[in-house]
């Protein structure tokens, strides 16, 4: 098995449809690990192998690809670029120390390039700058859109070489070399810089030693005093600068012209930190609660990081882990510090796409798969039961978008809820809900993309097909007058009778969730031993207004009058005359509809605030703040009714290119305007 310091763990981000699955293929082909390259749109790529991929013809799911390359093993997870799929980028990158963010040379510099920045902000990085045979990409243009967005650290290793519209070769700026390559991409050798490209060589040249020099004093006094720096020097200093993110290479390249791969794998392999070349991580002892250091070294204690669970009709449980320390075989028993139960794992595998191989071990950095775990979740630690500590668990956004869920057939709703259960095991950002207000499951997600995705997921894997629907708002009622009524139950039908008979004063009072009650009954017109059988009445009532049906609520209901009879009076009656007061009485109380409005956190680019701003006040939004967050984003408080959010998600990300996210909570009710209560009454009559 791989040695630890001969491992990289890479992390593959772009925005979609910028060529990682593609730059996989190639990458394994020049390894020499695949005969032929795969196509996307032909469904027979190492990564993309899930059925709904195969289809969608994106990436869908987090997919590990090792590489062998110079006697270095290469972990490339492949991660989705669709937004929707943000946990799948998170589970990936929790594992990697390095990220391989790959931008499109046609489009440039997107929301998904900017998103993939941020995932990998922490980590080593390198640019591959992919398509660049296509005669309308601009790598110039892209390499300043790198420069404006993420600024200094941005440093191109290669510049392509065009003659006409044709990607022929590169300038290799660290060699000062072109190495030009045969119409078929297959050979290539090095040659002289062509005399136009040696001012934008020397020019990044430039760049590149300013960067060596800022690496220590030594080179810094070398380099203000004019002295050439071998290329020994500027590796060692690349290797420190990378490794601590004050340099990112940028590559240029083509997975069709096969050009740039070679020299990508090898900056990967030369310059890319091994797992142990990063600080420890830090973990909470579960038994002392001390914090402790989990040093990546193959003879200290195991301990492995759940990052990824895949569930296989015919496998089962597939839990994809990280060796943080220590050296893993199967058969080793285990212990689940977060729920203090042990666990006995079984085979071990190294996976590639879909293929699992049995390996009979992996050491610290490696990462690997395991079948069966019976009490381990995605985020949870294992280790060895002698140094019992955890790390903090991946953290996902919370879902955005909520859609109503119900099945085509009848009586499918428990197998919806046990099918979900189990993709939810693998897909933590999306959550199902049972609102019994409104009495509809709903399932909520990243976007609109990621609920369809589930719901593909449910027929093809178990199926059950289900019909998607905007979710009910939850409404409620409440009144704005005080008013007295009458309820009186009277009946007789041989043997003993029912009688109840009450005069309430209802008024609204507010802050008070459901009821306040009280009694101010003189003479003993009503036993006090009815008293809890009234307050019962009218609570059952509740659950129902008087306009639209909806709970009411900020009610407050004094007993004040009533009379009974010594045989036939009973609580029920009671209960029911309490009932009979509340449907007269409340319609003459000024009844209004409430509906839920929250808070609304929008953080977005600065020049889309007024956009933003625009479209909150079209919600019926009130802005609270506009908060600055850094020279670049705003942060956009508003009070928003829920009604007017339900598709935000989709409408925010179309509004600011994807640049934009949000949370949303509700916070309390407010009165509806006329025009929507009278809506919601008539919605509900029909």
């Amino acid at each position: 098995m791989t040695n630890t310091e001969n491992i990289r763990n890479m992390c593959m981000l772009s925005h979609s449809n910028a060529g990682k699955t593609s730059l996989v293929e190639a990458m394994l082909k020049k390894a020499g690990m695949v005969d032929r390259v795969g196509r996307v749109e032909d469904g027979n790529t190492v990564s993309d192998f899930d059925p709904e991929e195969i289809k969608r013809q994106i990436s869908l799911n987090t997919s590990i690809i090792p590489v062998e390359w110079n006697g270095v093993k290469i972990n490339l997870l492949d991660t989705p670029g669709t937004p929707d799929f943000i946990g799948e980028q998170l589970e990936g990158a929790s594992v990697c120390g390095s990220a391989l963010i790959v931008v499109s040379g046609k489009s440039g510099v997107s929301a998904g390039t900017e998103k993939a920045w941020n995932i990998a902000k922490t980590k080593a990085k390198i640019v591959f700058v992919n398509k660049l045979e296509d005669p309308k990409a601009d790598y110039a243009k892209v390499v300043e859109e790198l420069n404006n967005a993420f600024g200094r650290c941005i440093a191109p290793f290669t510049f392509p070489i065009k003659e006409g519209d044709k990607l022929t070769g590169f300038v290799d700026v660290i060699k000062m070399r072109a190495k030009m390559f045969s119409p078929d991409g297959d050979t290539h050798k090095y040659e002289e810089v062509p005399e136009n490209y040696k001012e934008i060589a020397d020019r990044s040249r430039d760049l590149l030693l300013e960067a060596v020099a800022e690496v220590s004093d030594e080179l810094m006094e070398k380099y203000f005093a004019g002295e050439e720096f071998t290329e020994d020097e500027i590796k060692a200093a690349l290797k420190i600068g990378i490794k601590d993110g004050t340099v990112v290479p940028v590559i240029c390249g083509s997975v069709i012209a096969k050009i740039g791969i070679t020299h990508l794998l090898n900056t990967i392999a030369d310059y890319m930190p091994a797992p142990n070349e990063f600080m420890y991580i830090e973990g909470e002892n579960k038994k002392t609660g001390d914090i402790e250091e989990i040093i990546c070294d193959s003879a200290k204690s195991t301990v492995l990081h759940v990052f990824k669970t895949v569930v296989d009709n015919y496998v089962g449980k597939l839990s994809y882990f990280k060796v943080l320390s220590g050296t893993i075989k199967p058969d080793t028993l285990l212990v689940n510090p977060a729920v203090g139960k042990e666990e006995k794992l079984g085979k071990i595998y190294e996976i590639c796409g879909k293929k699992q191989t049995e390996v009979k071990e992996l050491k610290a950095g490696d990462i690997g798969a395991t079948a069966k775990l019976s009490v381990t979740e995605t985020g949870d630690t294992l280790c060895d039961p002698a140094f019992p500590v955890a790390i903090g668990a991946i953290s996902f956004p919370k879902p955005v978008l909520s859609l109503a869920i119900e099945p085509k057939a009848k009586g499918d709703e428990e197998k919806i809820s046990a099918s979900l259960t189990k993709l939810a095991s693998e897909d933590k950002t999306f959550t199902l809900t049972r609102n019994h207000e409104t009495h509809e499951s709903v399932i909520s997600g990243v976007g609109e993309q990621h609920i369809n995705v589930i719901c593909s997921k449910l027929e093809g894997k178990f199926g059950v097909s289900v019909n998607l629907k905007e979710p009910k708002t939850p409404y409620r009622e409440a009144i704005k007058s005080k008013v007295r009524a009458e309820g009186k139950h009277k009946k007789q039908s041989g043997g003993h009778g029912q009688y109840g008979h009450v005069v309430i004063e209802f008024e609204p009072v507010y802050d008070a969730a459901e009821l306040v009650f009280e009694e101010k009954v003189v003479g003993g017109a009503v036993p006090k031993n009815f008293f809890p059988a009234v307050e019962k009445g009218l609570r059952d009532a509740m659950k129902e207004g008087v306009l639209a049906g909806y709970p009411m609520v900020n009610l407050k209901a004094t007993l004040m009058d009533g009379s009974y009879h010594a045989v036939d009076s009973s609580e029920m009656a009671f209960k029911t005359a309490a009932s009979i007061a509340y449907k007269e009485g409340l319609p003459k109380a000024n009844p209004v509809i409430l509906e839920p409005v929250g808070t609304a956190k929008v953080l977005v680019p600065n020049n889309y605030t007024g956009d933003v701003v625009g479209d909150l006040n079209k919600r019926r939004g009130r802005i609270l703040g506009m908060n600055p967050v850094d020279n670049i984003n705003t942060e956009v408080e508003a009070i928003v009714p829920a009604s007017e959010m339900k598709k935000y998600a989709t409408d925010l990300r179309a509004l600011t290119n994807g640049r934009g996210s949000f949370s949303y909570e509700i916070t309390n009710y407010e009165e509806a305007p006329q025009v929507i209560a009278e809506q919601v009454i008539r919605d509900a009559k029909q």
